[in-house]
């Protein structure tokens, strides 16, 4: 058996393996490079493999660093089903959608801009894939129900089981025969954090025989909720009715979005915050609810509670979804007040960058980060203290309070990954620790080997390949 690492290995980005043997070859998830001047060209020199070869994909979850290339995937040659959850598939029409309309704007931009100063056009960067070619992906997708055993190709079984990542993610469980033997690959995805707001904590597994494990956090501690709590109730205090500015959140539009509505909801409840009001102005959010909202099945019990409540209380928490431009243009006028929650999550594309370019100069602002932010984007240089930024190519100072609320993470910390680890029976043939940036990939996989005893842990590089033989 052949694995070949051809993205989310030294990064957290890019998701995608390739695994082979004698008779098949498949892909786990096949994602977009995210953040840095890199990405874009990482992007079009991704898949440089017989793709009309492959027998099938697994896609783990939603997110664009694990779905966002399967429309690239599609129009390269690639014509087999990709599986999924049916929660995935649906917030997956979203996205690949949302990502190619954004790319296309993008090269507007770009031609526009290179109008206006006169220089040549050819330079310039031109869509990944276009809507059109983003939708006919879509037509791959095939549906999994969570726990449900299905075949993808002859040799191969596959189990999907709740990640608690987003809504829908999956820890992908697939076992290949190779002639008489059969091994067990299990591959993480994203895992959630135990006991946070909205969905079940991540399924415990309790075999493998080739592990690949996600790293995100694998380096450090979240906050605890209390913690967490406290510091979102003092930055509205400090912002909203100390300063009288406004509070701005990136936000990705799946999975967390939706988690610090239910957060906001649950701090109005108990009455640590008071009736307020929040603009969700990003239409790919308004969907991503509204999806959620279809999959009930798949909330944990607190937060349907909490959605009883929310409905008894209307006034008590009221969500605005900004539905068109003109909307989001008359939110910049707001001076004081607003909560504003926007995509992107990095603050790379989309319109919270309109948000920022007004508010990130008023130092009577905040602007809350609840998420990872990758090394180059827009986000990380926010958090690590940039005081001058770009926006639409125009330097802007950052002057308003940048604050970074660490508990509200979708993804495990180390604790949380060591405890899911601890699940097995006993430790994998080879664990591959990936979704890291490469310090911190290389540095769990040591306390993997430390604190649980583990061989055969290691950290692999961008494109590389890996035999295992057989027993």
């Amino acid at each position: 058996m052949k694995i070949s690492f051809h993205g989310a290995v030294g990064e957290v980005t890019g998701s995608c393996t390739l695994v082979e043997t004698a008779s098949l070859r498949f892909l786990v998830d096949c994602g977009m490079f995210q953040g840095g001047g890199e990405a874009y060209g990482k992007n079009v020199a991704a898949l440089p493999f017989d793709l009309r070869s492959l027998d099938f994909v697994i896609l783990t979850h939603a997110h664009i660093d694990h779905s966002g290339l399967l429309p690239r995937l599609s129009m390269l040659g690639y014509r087999g089903p990709v599986y999924a959850t049916p929660a995935s598939i649906d917030l997956v029409e979203v996205l690949l959608q949302d990502a190619a309309f954004i790319q296309e704007r993008e090269a507007e931009w770009q031609l526009k801009r290179r109008h206006r100063q006169g220089s040549p056009a050819r330079a310039l960067q031109p869509p990944l894939y276009t809507v059109t070619q983003a939708q006919a992906s879509l037509r791959q997708l095939r549906p999994v129900a969570y726990d449900e055993t299905f075949s993808p190709a002859a040799g191969v079984s596959c189990r999907l089981r709740d990640a608690g990542h987003i809504l829908g993610s999956a820890i992908a469980e697939i076992w290949v025969e190779e002639g008489r033997t059969t091994r067990k690959l299990v591959f993480s995805g994203d895992l959630g954090q135990p006991e946070r707001p909205v969905l079940n904590d991540p399924t415990p597994i309790d075999s493998a025989d080739l592990l690949f494990v996600e790293s995100t956090y694998g380096n450090r501690l979240h906050r605890r909720m209390d913690e967490t709590e406290d510091e979102i109730v003092d930055v509205f205090q400090r912002t909203l009715h100390q300063r009288r500015g406004n509070v701005i959140i990136p936000a990705f539009a799946v999975g967390r979005t939706q988690e610090i509505l239910f957060v906001f909801a649950d701090l109005v409840r108990r009455g640590r915050l008071p009736p307020l009001t929040v603009h969700v102005d990003s239409p790919m959010a308004t969907r991503a609810t509204e999806i959620t909202l279809r999959h009930l099945e798949l909330l944990d019990q607190p937060t349907l509670d909490l959605l009883d409540w929310m409905r008894a209380h209307p006034d008590h928490m009221r969500v605005e979804f900004v539905a068109d431009v003109e909307e989001s243009i008359a939110l910049n006028q707001v001076r004081s007040g607003a909560v504003i929650i926007s995509a992107s999550g990095m603050c790379d594309a989309g319109r919270v960058k309109h948000h920022l370019q007004y508010n990130l100069s008023r130092p009577e602002c905040a602007v809350l980060i609840t998420g990872f932010q990758a090394a180059g984007t827009l986000g990380r240089r926010l958090v690590d203290g940039a005081r001058m930024v770009r926006l639409f190519g125009e330097p802007t100072p950052v002057r308003a309070e940048i604050c970074t609320i660490g508990g509200l993470s979708a993804h495990a910390d180390q604790a949380a990954l060591l405890g899911w680890l601890g699940a097995f029976r006993k430790p994998p043939e080879r664990t591959f620790v990936m979704h890291g940036e490469a310090e911190t990939a290389t540095a769990f996989a040591r306390v993997v080997r430390e604190q649980l005893g583990w061989e055969g842990v290691e950290a692999p590089l961008y494109r590389q390949s890996v035999t295992v033989d057989g027993p």
